[in-house]
């Protein structure tokens, strides 16, 4: 399943999974992306895809408190997109 685009510095990371939460409200991005990465493997990779700006605090603090990495994040018009690995 994953995908890797382009490479070099703006290159998109592969990933595994995508959890597309455009549309939803805080604090729905992040219980979905709780269940998500449940069924996730150790060192696999989600894509979230979010339009409500608060995501931007909540999901580093997700990512912080249970321990994956967070490996990207960019803004891209009016959508938040996230790369995290399950730790």
């Amino acid at each position: 399943m994953g995908q890797e685009v382009g490479s070099g510095v703006n290159a998109t990371p592969r990933f595994d999974a995508v959890l597309d939460a455009a549309g939803l409200l805080c604090p729905e991005p992040v219980m979905l992306l709780h269940g998500a990465v449940r069924g996730l493997d150790s060192g696999e990779i989600i894509k979230v895809i979010a339009t409500d700006p608060s995501t931007t605090r909540d999901i580093p603090s997700f990512c912080r408190f249970l321990g994956h990495e967070l490996m990207a994040s960019e803004v891209a018009g009016t959508r938040y997109l996230y790369f995290i690995r399950k730790r």
